[in-house]
């Protein structure tokens, strides 16, 4: 067999052996999860390897409850960094098995992965300067507008009926943390991203005072865990757990802790509440991607 055919069977029997992704937890003893370094109240990074943030709580908790479907007496965790830009690719190939991040289901990635039931939704909005005078989209013409690369967030800015006619000059952070350094720095005038990262970084920034997040929400996004795709059964799992944590009023708990209450390392607050959208996510759970959630 040619090196070529090798490497090709190789990647189709990685790809078979990963459609099963219960047993391959059991058979291997551990479960590689993707989180963000800096995605807000989400999922950060607290440095050394170390991540936290309210879905990285939910998905400890999912895994628990996957680890005792399994009857596993032990489950090895691993965290896998993951960007807007590799995140979904990272999950096909089976590098992670799980992504719990700030990821936004809709029609266009169930095409390539599945999505958990909605857990949090997020409303697309503008940070800026406090002192900048940009109040409303119409004041972004001729500004620069930073956001993440491998988001959707400037084309949504640029979709929105009040930016006809506003132009302005995009620049790109490679993750959120850079993003809104663009902003701090004066490189850019405005930050354009969903609203808890832009509240989770004003909070974790030196002077959260300086800044203020305006406009009109740009767009409403449920916000889910991220798995592979034809995968019933984890998924099931996956949901399963998920809904029995609303149920119980974990995700609540949870939502407080992350939102409302001081948070490390900085023990600031992001001081965001919980939303009507959000609430109504977890009354009725369900994997709708944003394009049927828009309809509503």
């Amino acid at each position: 067999m040619t090196k070529t055919l090798f490497a090709i069977a190789a990647l189709l029997a990685l790809g078979g052996a990963h459609a099963d992704t219960l047993k391959k937890i059991k058979d291997t003893g551990t479960v590689t999860v993707g989180t963000r370094e800096s995605s807000g109240a989400l999922a950060y990074t607290l440095g050394d390897g170390k991540y936290t943030g309210f879905h990285y709580d939910i998905c400890q908790n999912v895994l628990a409850d996957i680890q005792k479907q399994l009857g596993m007496a032990k489950l090895d965790i691993k965290y896998q960094p993951v960007t807007s830009q590799n995140r979904i690719p990272l999950v096909q190939n089976g590098t992670v098995d799980i992504e719990c991040g700030s990821t936004t289901n809709n029609a266009t990635r169930q095409k390539d992965v599945a999505f958990a039931v909605t857990t949090y939704v997020e409303e697309v909005r503008i940070a800026v300067k406090a002192n900048s005078g940009i109040n409303k989209i119409e004041d972004l013409k001729g500004k620069t507008v930073a956001t993440t690369t491998g988001t959707t967030s400037v084309q949504t800015l640029r979709k929105h009926r009040r930016a006809n006619g506003v132009e302005f000059k995009e620049v790109m952070g490679k993750d959120h943390s850079d993003s809104f350094l663009l902003l701090e720095s004066g490189r850019a005038d405005a930050f354009v991203m969903d609203g808890q990262i832009l509240a989770g970084n004003i909070s974790k920034s030196k002077a959260p005072g300086d800044y203020k997040i305006v406009g009109e929400v740009l767009s409403v996004e449920p916000i889910a865990i991220m798995i592979r795709k034809d995968d019933p059964a984890f998924k099931k799992a996956v949901d399963d757990s998920i809904k029995a944590q609303i149920a119980r009023g974990d995700v609540a708990k949870l939502y407080d802790k992350w939102f409302m209450q001081p948070i490390p390392p900085t023990n600031t607050k992001v001081g965001l509440p919980l939303s009507e959208a959000t609430k109504a996510a977890w009354a009725n759970p369900n994997d709708k991607p944003m394009e049927e959630y828009a309809e509503k």
